[in-house]
């Protein structure tokens, strides 16, 4: 059911795309909107483990380098039956963690110096076994085109507001219509977007738990993170990248915490340890 609710929301952003560009242009426009979703999903898929590595200046480190980080990741990889990914470190002091890659033998994972810093090495276990858990669904590649065609859903609409549309049929465009796409999409893909992260933050949650053997662990990190990544700001954070990180990077209050990335960390948190009182090993 989880992936089946991830893929209508998948389609339901790409239906979007496409009658965005058809307010804007016609059949034309909807044509364009859709060689956008297609170029859009085509770079996402090849080049965002890449992007996102370089934009947090990552580096990748050997097991010589980081001998306990490597230990954890190999043991849980063989836990989860994944091939052992790359290992990044961040020199960021803000506690936090992502991973990315287009599919399981070409993925990474990569944690800031701040987390390993602050966690013991049970719950870094278990921040770990969440991000494992995202590379076994295949969550970064689903996330990751979900941000980029809500961001081109964004972009078509800023073009209409400053260059109109051009329709090609005999119709015309309808200026009523136009002004209410132009507001009701970015905010509806947004929200999308959203729903499709939360979904995902859940799912980790719960794969991570398993992957772990024990939910209190990723529970216990996650408190942590909670509080200590609100008073350490990363300051490079991207909006766009927000929903890779196991706890958001950006935090603020009102529409913020309305449009967020992640699931309410408390309801997190209680799913974790409702499975721990379950007994999952």
């Amino acid at each position: 059911m989880n992936t089946f609710k991830t893929l209508m929301l998948m389609v339901l952003l790409t239906v979007m795309l496409v009658m965005m560009g058809g307010v804007i242009g016609g059949q034309s426009g909807m044509t364009i909107a859709l060689v956008i979703a297609f170029a859009v999903n085509f770079g996402s898929y090849w080049f965002s483990d890449k992007i996102v590595l370089h934009m947090y200046g990552a580096q990748q480190v050997t097991e010589a380098e980081a001998p306990e980080l490597y230990s954890i990741v190999r043991r849980l990889t063989a836990r989860a039956q994944l091939p052992m990914p790359k290992v990044y470190i961040m020199d960021e002091d803000q506690p936090n963690a992502f991973a990315t890659g287009r599919n399981p033998n070409h993925s990474a994972v990569a944690v800031t110096g701040g987390i390993m810093n602050i966690l013991t090495r049970e719950e870094l276990e278990g921040v770990l076994a969440h991000e494992l858990a995202h590379v076994k669904h295949r969550d970064i590649l689903i996330s990751t085109i979900a941000a980029s065609i809500a961001g081109a859903i964004t972009y078509l609409t800023h073009f209409a507001f400053f260059f109109g549309g051009g329709r090609d049929d005999d119709e015309g465009m309808n200026p009523v219509a136009m002004i209410i796409m132009m507001i009701v999409a970015p905010i509806a893909a947004m929200i999308v977007q959203m729903a499709i992260s939360r979904s995902r933050e859940f799912a980790a949650d719960s794969g991570g738990a398993e992957i772990c053997g024990q939910p209190r662990f990723l529970a216990n990190a996650l408190r942590k993170l909670d509080i200590t990544s609100r008073q350490i700001p990363m300051e490079d954070a991207n909006p766009a990248t927000a929903h890779m990180f196991i706890v958001s990077p950006l935090f603020g209050g009102g529409l913020s915490k309305l449009f967020s990335t992640h699931p309410p960390m408390e309801e997190r948190i209680a799913r974790l340890e409702a499975m721990s009182t379950g007994g999952v090993r």
